[in-house]
């Protein structure tokens, strides 16, 4: 049984029944820890939602040429931020068993992993961007836009991966907070920059009103401007998190950088047995949204900036439920290496329960002010009216995405993290990306398919099969660890 602040909900007889007092101590303790990474994730969210509203404000090319251009760049950077992840549960476990010193050399082998992603990353932009875009047929207009402004935001892909190492080890040791801080910076760097890059010196001077001939001599660079900016500040961010690693007393005990290991097979094996499923499984679950996207894309400029107008507004709500599983994973793989298994499964469950409260609230939201929001981002009333109909969609799979990706962080602080990859492949390209398709695109002289809603609902059915099976197997999976080890003969 799961109970959070009181309220008992029944998930299994095996599981312990808790007081509720252990219960709000939980919550708080988790919420603690979650409520840095959830200012984190949507100041960063924030960045994402600048560049579509500035360049929405510049033309539906423009708006429409970032849309589809992040739906190829976000992917990658968040697999190699989920392989990254990785680094998180081994340095709590390590913090948990009081072992700071085996800590620096798992944090020097992720920053070498990090720096050849950024790097392959990079590269891989550059190379793939304009074939993809020829292959799914996306307007010549969209196409040329979009490249451009994946070449400007390839450059600050070495920048997200180190950042992202630096970050995942500070989560490990709890130390949440500077992520928040470095985000926020990132943010301020990345407003100013939009403006100035995506709508030139004309620009500035209409809204400041002041006038210099080299200002108004800037050009206004649209799309590529904004991904000019969205690089500029990645590289603020990492330089701000290498810097306050350096200085700050709270890592001082490990003192990370004081030298630099050599790569180190085994040490870098030991990451990618851990991440690597965490970033797959990442990448699948965004390449699901990414791929409507881009099929999305051939229907028209309308449907392409509705569509992504509807989902970057329940990406912002996602990141309550996203930040309680970050926390949860630091929970329970720090409670695992005091070698208390039975608390750290009723840590587990019980973040569980806090996302489920969480994804009520979402809901609410959603119905709420879905118009309201909607006419932030377009003054297009066609744009409005089918992104707010798409939010109402959304408000329906907002329970099953939150217990999938609370029970996926659980799952994480356990490592058990290839189940998680294997899970998210089925539910999502299978069921969520096949059935959408279908259902979106339908089937030649049968169906003829519901267009953008078909693929949304896609949606709702990946995700509601992977919350259900990552639920079986968090539950034998804390119900393993707690049974009694068979002692030896």
């Amino acid at each position: 049984m799961l109970c959070y602040n009181g309220a008992f909900f029944w998930l299994e007889p095996a599981l312990l029944r808790i007081d509720p007092t252990a219960c709000r101590l939980e919550t708080s303790a988790l919420a603690r820890l979650a409520l840095p990474i959830l200012g984190a994730q949507l100041a960063q969210a924030a960045m994402s939602t600048v560049d579509v509203m500035m360049s929405g404000h510049s033309s539906a090319t423009d708006l429409a040429a970032v849309s589809v251009g992040a739906s190829l760049w976000v992917p990658l950077m968040l697999f190699m931020t989920g392989t990254l992840m990785g680094l998180t549960p081994i340095v709590a476990q390590h913090m948990g068993a009081r072992q700071q010193g085996a800590i620096r050399p798992c944090v020097h082998q992720a920053l070498w992993v990090a720096l050849v992603l950024g790097v392959a990353a990079c590269a891989l932009i550059w190379l793939a961007a304009e074939p993809i875009f020829t292959y799914m047929s996306v307007p010549e207009a969209v196409a040329t836009s979009s490249t451009r402004y994946l070449h400007a935001v390839a450059f600050g892909m070495p920048a997200v991966a180190l950042y992202q190492a630096l970050r995942a080890f500070s989560d490990g040791v709890n130390h949440t907070r500077p992520a928040l801080w470095i985000s926020l910076i990132g943010l301020a760097v990345n407003i100013p920059c939009n403006y100035l890059l995506i709508f030139g010196g004309e620009g500035i001077v209409s809204l400041t009103g002041i006038s210099f001939p080299l200002l108004k001599a800037l050009p206004a660079l649209g799309a590529t401007g904004c991904g000019m900016a969205t690089a500029i500040a990645m590289w603020v961010m990492c330089g701000c998190m290498a810097v306050y690693t350096h200085r700050a007393r709270v890592y001082a005990p490990v003192q990370i950088w004081q030298g630099l290991s050599r790569p180190d097979l085994k040490l870098t094996m030991e990451l990618l047995r851990v991440g690597l499923p965490i970033g797959v499984a990442i990448f699948t679950e965004v390449t699901l949204f990414a791929l409507i996207a881009l099929f999305v894309a051939s229907l028209g400029e309308i449907v392409v900036a509705a569509h992504q107008v509807a989902l970057n507004f329940t990406s912002l709500l996602f990141m309550l439920p996203l930040s309680l599983g970050m926390a949860l994973t630091v929970r329970v793989s720090n409670t695992l290496g005091q070698g208390d298994s039975k608390r750290a499964r009723f840590i587990a469950w019980n973040g569980v329960g806090m996302a489920l409260v969480a994804a009520l609230l979402i809901d609410m939201v959603l119905i709420v002010a879905a118009h309201p929001i909607v006419a932030l981002y377009s003054s297009n009333m066609e744009v409005r009216d089918l992104a707010a109909n798409l939010i109402l969609l959304a408000a329906i799979y907002q329970i099953s995405d939150a217990l999938q990706v609370s029970m996926a962080g659980a799952l994480r602080g356990y490592k058990d993290t290839r189940i998680i990859m294997l899970i998210t492949l089925a539910s999502y390209w299978i069921v969520g990306m096949g059935g959408g398709h279908l259902l979106g695109g339908g089937v030649p002289e049968i169906f003829s398919g519901w267009g953008v809603y078909g693929y949304w609902l896609g949606l709702i059915a990946g995700l509601s099969v992977a919350s259900v099976l990552l639920g079986l197997r968090l539950y034998r999976t804390s119900d393993r660890h707690c049974r009694p080890t068979p002692a030896k003969a």
